[in-house]
């Protein structure tokens, strides 16, 4: 695996501290360059992430222990995960077996994608509170995780929502294995309800006070163009069809069915604000900005309302 074979012992002498692995980590990263996005936005990130992660260190918090010295087996675990980040291009979190959203710990496995929906963000910061869309989370009685994957979105609506019961629909079984480890970790198996099926089609009509959606959205065009480290996940997590937007096309034309009245649709799209405004131009999108991530746009809100079908015109 790269040159851990022929220079291990060599490496092993040389680094002592978590700052010598953390330069090393960030060098040969650059050098290799490789694809971020999965929690990391550039090799810094994605180094201070492995070397804390793989120490079981508070992930937001390196300065603290950059001149502590290593044992023999902290540096070869280190060193391990540096180059297994290399060679194979996984995303980090899948070598860990962890990713965070929010500072909430989650397991992942490449039988679900790497939680990072930028609606995670907002649940804290942006859609609940004095003045936001949903100014006080104990009036959320029942909730809805559209793809739910490994069922992050759900375990934080459980978490926000205190008074709310969770519905998770996914299509695939081997991600709902994954949410179910993560709904036993959180202690949420008496509020969170893990559902296989194609969207709204195995919940029976029934109705929720807010629905969030992280759906596949990647057009074909890009799908197709993807680096290693995104290529590693589930594809059907991803793809969305010519233009990225079949699956949000279902949930527009289904999800007032399911909203009780006042409630609302959480959507998560990517970078297709564009496509999807001009496809629907009666619809009031409210877009929401993840002002920690920087990202302006991906999100929308639509209400039960604003989702109903309108009578169509007489004709004269």
């Amino acid at each position: 695996m790269s040159d851990s074979s022929s220079a291990g012992d060599e490496r092993l002498a040389v680094f002592a501290t978590v700052r010598d692995l953390f330069r090393y980590a960030v060098s040969r990263f650059n050098a290799a360059g490789l694809a971020f996005g999965h929690g990391a936005t550039d090799a810094v990130d994605e180094a201070a992430f492995i070397v804390l992660e793989g120490l079981k260190l508070p992930i937001d918090s390196l300065d603290p222990f950059l001149d502590a010295r290593l044992t023999e087996a902290e540096r070869a675990r280190l060193l391990s995960l540096i180059d297994a980040r290399v060679a194979t291009r996984k995303p980090a979190a899948y070598l860990l077996g962890r990713a965070y959203i929010q500072g909430i710990p989650f397991y992942v496995d490449e039988r679900a994608i790497v939680p990072r929906s930028f609606i995670g963000e907002l649940l804290f910061h942006g859609l609940v509170g004095p003045g936001a869309l949903i100014d006080e989370p104990e009036t959320i009685a029942s909730a809805l995780d559209l793809c739910a994957g490994g069922g992050s979105l759900a375990i934080l609506a459980a978490r926000v929502f205190p008074n709310a019961i969770v519905d998770a629909v996914d299509l695939s079984a081997d991600a709902l294995a994954v949410a179910r480890r993560n709904v036993d970790e959180h202690g949420l198996a008496d509020r969170v309800t893990l559902v296989k099926g194609d969207l709204f089609a195995p919940l029976e009509g029934r109705r929720y006070d807010l629905i969030l959606a992280n759906p596949p959205y990647v057009d074909a065009e890009s799908l197709a163009a993807f680096p290693p480290e995104y290529a590693a996940e589930p594809r059907i997590a991803h793809a969305g069809g010519a233009d990225g937007l079949d699956v949000v096309r279902r949930i527009l034309a289904d999800a007032a069915a399911h909203l009780n009245p006042g409630g609302a649709l959480v959507c998560e799209v990517g970078r297709a604000r564009g496509k999807l405004e001009a496809a629907y131009p009666d619809l009031p999108f409210l877009w929401l900005d993840a002002e920690e991530s920087e990202a302006e746009g991906e999100v929308f809100v639509l209400r039960a309302d604003q989702l109903a079908p309108r009578p169509q015109r007489r004709r004269r």
